[in-house]
């Protein structure tokens, strides 16, 4: 790779990483405002229409966001990494597996945990497993990603044991 090319790659991976880092911190602040924030508020004020069991049933459903919000947080620390210049390839797999990681725990939360925690909340109400083909895709991704992190973490050991043979 070219001189001029590896700076501007660089230069995108810092500005991806404040992108994440904007997105995260915008996206975490209006969660906190609508989970926790405005219902003390309105709590305070005597203003709360709903119950504790209704909260908690919405806390639970926004509970895959903080999960994906971590995925976006560790790609944009990756980012950061490569734009001050650490080595591309054991950036790369640790990267992928806490993203596949954060991915796969959300996508299972969004279609099986959220509507069986949702039942137990709410003694017994709604289905078994909610059909959310977004919840079920992102699962299957962050499975993938997981797992090439893995694949890479295997390739880098086998690559130091044939630069110790050279």
């Amino acid at each position: 790779m070219a001189a001029d090319d590896l700076a501007r790659f660089r230069t995108l991976c810092g500005h991806y990483r404040w992108l994440a880092v904007f997105m995260v911190v915008s996206v975490g602040a209006l969660l906190a405002l609508m989970y926790f924030v405005a219902p003390a508020i309105l709590a305070a004020r005597g203003d709360f229409r709903g119950t504790t069991t209704s909260w908690l049933g919405a806390v639970v459903w926004g509970a895959p966001s903080l999960f994906y919000l971590y995925a976006v947080w560790s790609l944009g620390q990756a980012m950061g990494r490569l734009a001050k210049g650490d080595l591309i390839q054991p950036t790369l797999a640790r990267a992928l597996r806490r993203v596949g990681l954060a991915l796969g725990i959300g996508g299972v939360l969004s279609v099986f945990g959220v509507t069986n925690l949702t039942r137990i909340i709410q003694s017994g109400e709604g289905g078994w497993l909610h059909f959310d083909v977004s919840g079920m895709t992102l699962g299957m991704i962050g499975g993938a990603l997981f797992l090439l992190g893995r694949v890479l973490d295997q390739a880098t050991a086998v690559q130091a044991e044939l630069d110790e043979m050279i």
